[in-house]
């Protein structure tokens, strides 16, 4: 869980990022869930649109999606969620907060 100061340096990160996926009206995949994981593990910090095709609410699917990755939701912001997950690789520099 973040404090408020944690969450408002993680949300002016995401800021600069692009989005590196999209979820649509399928919903979430195994393969979207194994890349979403690779990317987390290798950035930290990421970056996802849900799509207007898309049947479900932006809430239930960034919960979904944090609880499959492990991850934590930083924010969703309109059609965009920003997940967290502390990375185990090695030399990787990890994000301060």
């Amino acid at each position: 869980m973040f404090t408020s100061k944690q969450r408002s340096v993680l949300r002016s990160m995401a800021q600069t990022i692009e989005p590196i996926g999209q979820i649509g009206k399928g919903g979430i995949s195994e393969n979207m869930v194994k890349s979403f994981s690779d990317a987390l593990e290798s950035r930290e910090l990421i970056k996802l649109t849900l799509l207007n095709n898309s049947d479900e609410e932006i809430k239930s699917v960034s919960v979904e999606l944090a609880e499959k990755l492990g991850a934590e939701v930083v924010c969703t912001i309109g059609h965009k969620i920003v997940l967290y997950r502390r990375s185990n690789k090695k030399g990787i520099v990890h994000i301060k907060y």
